[in-house]
C-alpha cells in the first residue's frame, strides 16, 4: 500500500498549492472535481424585478446577478433563502457592493464586480434570492477553480491548485471537497457491503 506524503507549497485565502507525492492519478483527479462539483455555495438563484428602466433585458440582469460570489459560511442548509435588496439610479453603475444582504455574514464577497452602467434616468430596484448549491445545479454554485499536473512523471508525484472564486477560502474548499469525498465513500463502502 502506497503512503501519500502531502507537502503545502501555498496556503493563502486565495489559493492552495499542494504537492502529492505517492498519489494515484484518480485520486487526485477525484478531488480536483470534488473541489468544482461537491462544494456547496450561495448564488442568487431567483430576482424579482419592480424596477428596470436600464437597456438590459431582465433576463440578462437576473443571469449577471447569479454570477456575483456570495460568501457562504457554515451553518446555513439547503432551504435556506437570503434576501438581497438594490435600488441604483443612474447616472451611476450598478456594482456589486449594491447589493444589499439581510444576514449580516451572508453578503457579496467582492463588491467591485460592475453590474450595468446606468444612464440619467434609467432606474433598477430589485430583490434576489440567494439558495446553497454546488455546481451539479449550475456553474454559478461553483467556488473554486482545481486543476493538476504531474511533477517528473507519476512516480514523483503530482501539484494541486486550487483557486477560490471568493465564497470561501481556498482551504476550506479543499476541506469540504475531501469531507464529501469521505461521505461519499462511506455510502459506496455500505452498499458494497451488502
Amino acid at each position: 500500500m502506497k503512503i501519500m506524503e502531502i507537502t503545502v507549497v501555498e496556503n493563502t485565502p486565495h489559493a492552495v498549492k499542494l504537492s502529492l507525492s505517492g498519489a494515484d492519478t484518480w485520486y487526485v483527479n477525484a478531488l480536483r472535481r470534488a473541489c468544482m462539483n461537491s462544494v456547496k455555495c450561495f448564488a442568487i438563484g431567483s430576482v424579482t424585478l419592480y424596477e428596470n428602466t436600464s437597456s438590459m433585458f431582465d433576463e440578462y440582469l437576473a443571469h449577471r446577478l447569479g454570477l456575483v460570489p456570495i460568501l457562504s459560511p457554515d451553518g446555513y442548509g439547503d432551504k435556506d433563502e437570503i434576501l438581497f435588496t438594490a435600488e441604483v439610479e443612474g447616472p451611476a453603475t450598478f456594482y456589486s457592493r449594491d447589493l444589499k444582504s439581510k444576514e449580516k455574514d451572508v453578503a457579496v464577497a467582492n463588491g467591485n464586480i460592475p453590474i450595468i452602467k446606468l444612464a440619467e434616468g434609467q432606474k433598477v430596484r430589485l430583490d434576489c434570492k440567494a439558495v446553497l448549491g454546488n455546481s451539479t445545479n449550475g456553474a454559478k454554485f461553483q467556488p473554486a477553480y482545481a486543476a493538476y499536473k504531474e511533477l517528473g512523471g507519476k512516480e514523483k508525484g503530482y501539484e494541486l491548485y486550487v483557486e477560490s472564486f471568493g465564497q470561501m477560502s481556498a482551504s476550506e474548499v479543499l476541506k469540504k471537497a475531501l469531507e464529501s469525498m469521505k461521505k461519499d465513500m462511506k455510502v459506496i463502502y455500505k452498499d458494497v457491503k451488502k
